[in-house]
């Protein structure tokens, strides 16, 4: 009997005082942790799907994103097939683009909410101009009729409910009214000019002009339909992200707003000037450029970039203390490595919390100071040492302040924690470079 209680014994000291066995217990710790990491990253995810049915929802009622197709002049044909030696004849159209196209917006954006939530929306006034040369039909000997008195305009808007005039179309001098809808496949909504008694032999070039009120949400683009065309945004928005097929020329982004133009040339894009049915109708938004009104910072990122680095946040500070206890041999329960690991999880949920109502780096800073701080004071009781304390503060600051570099410095951030880890790991190496492992315990 007392042979098993002093076996018994002798297990436990070894159970408190083999390193091995520690190692492999905080190794698991550590990994069981990412089970409440992965929770707190499904949360964010949760999060940010709410986010985005509150920015749809706004937008849908405000309007979505524009894609503005300006004016395209169709001339309805008719065309005429011998088949098994009978004619047969149907209806085709004739677009023509124009030879120069001129844009200038003018974009305010503004946020609304929905609950905790922001959307961007804006207003913006767009004036349209440019002018059509050589309206002739080319390469179409099996044309029956040109209907030139039924041709019309199209300018594409690809949600009608933001615009917020029913300006004419000025068709070289004359008013035309707009129609709703368009009778071009491939371009699902816009505005139809008629061009009545429209004669193209009577003057070489045809000018147009149009002022469009515009509302939309996130992204206002332009489809380049002139064999030059130039376009200008001007708008106080400081954190623009221009997209699309082309990039601007010319770009200047202040802290008062930002100024951008566009230069594209007929050979610039993958569409003709002129073609006969609608085939080609579907490359035109391919070519679309413009820009995105984006929020200077997104939350709901940064914080999946954070809990990725969970693990490692984890692992760092559970080295900390295990080299503590190895200097001071001082034995440390796993349920303390386990509330030292609960807390640095705890840290991303206060970050997600915080970070919808105050900025990134204000909630980053409260989150990492009550974590910081809660580890520190736990701390003190488990190390009974002032010293050790101080040092485990100062290296969990470290930490914190090494993971918000990350965050913020995207491009980088591979290259810097390559850097970084590395260095921690030679300074461990040195260290601990001295200790004995295999007579730890005495």
């Amino acid at each position: 009997m007392q042979e098993d209680q002093r076996n018994l014994s002798q297990f436990r000291n070894w159970i408190k005082q083999s390193v091995s066995l520690k190692l492999l217990t905080i190794s698991l710790l550590a990994l069981c942790l990412l089970i409440p990491g992965s929770m707190v990253k499904s949360i964010i995810h949760e999060r940010t799907g709410m986010n985005h049915a509150a920015n749809m929802d706004v937008r849908s009622k405000w309007a979505l994103d524009q894609v503005v197709t300006s004016p395209i002049l169709s001339v309805p044909i008719s065309i005429s097939e011998i088949i098994d030696e009978k004619e047969h004849v149907y209806k085709s159209y004739y677009h023509f683009l124009p030879e120069d196209l001129h844009i200038q917006a003018s974009v305010s954006p503004k946020t609304l909410s929905r609950g905790i939530f922001e959307v961007i929306v804006y207003e913006a006034k767009l004036n349209i101009k440019g002018n059509f040369k050589d309206i002739v039909t080319k390469d179409l000997s099996h044309i029956k009729d040109v209907l030139w008195e039924e041709a019309f305009i199209t300018v594409g808007f690809s949600d009608l409910r933001g615009i917020q005039n029913d300006h004419p179309l000025i068709w070289n001098e004359d008013e035309i009214a707009s129609v709703p809808g368009t009778k071009i496949t491939h371009l699902s909504a816009g505005l139809t000019f008629p061009l009545e008694d429209f004669n193209p032999d009577l003057q070489e070039s045809h000018s147009f002009n149009m002022v469009v009120e515009l509302q939309g949400s996130e992204n206002l683009s332009f489809v380049p339909t002139g064999k030059v065309t130039t376009a200008s945004i001007q708008s106080g928005w400081t954190s623009p992200s221009f997209s699309g097929a082309f990039l601007p020329d010319e770009r200047h982004v202040t802290n008062t707003g930002f100024k951008a133009q566009w230069q594209v040339l007929q050979v610039n894009r993958n569409f003709p000037q002129n073609w006969e049915g609608h085939h080609t109708t579907a490359q035109l938004h391919r070519s679309a450029f413009g820009v995105n009104f984006i929020l200077p910072s997104d939350s709901y990122q940064k914080s999946i970039r954070a809990i990725k680095y969970a693990l490692m946040n984890i692992a760092m500070t559970f080295l900390i203390f295990f080299l503590v206890e190895v200097i001071t041999k001082s034995p440390i329960h796993p349920f303390q490595y386990i509330m030292v690991g609960l807390s640095i999880i705890l840290f991303y949920v206060l970050l997600v919390s915080l970070s919808e109502h105050l900025s990134f780096d204000r909630s980053y800073l409260i989150a990492g100071t009550a974590v910081v701080s809660m580890i520190y004071l736990y701390s003190l009781s488990i190390f009974k040492s002032l010293k050790f304390s101080i040092y485990l503060l100062a290296l969990s600051i470290l930490n914190f302040v090494f993971l918000y570099i990350i965050l913020q410095m995207t491009d980088y951030a591979l290259l810097i924690g390559g850097i970084s880890m590395t260095g921690i790991l030679a300074a461990v190496m040195y260290g601990t470079r001295k200790i004995d492992w295999y007579n730890i315990q005495k």
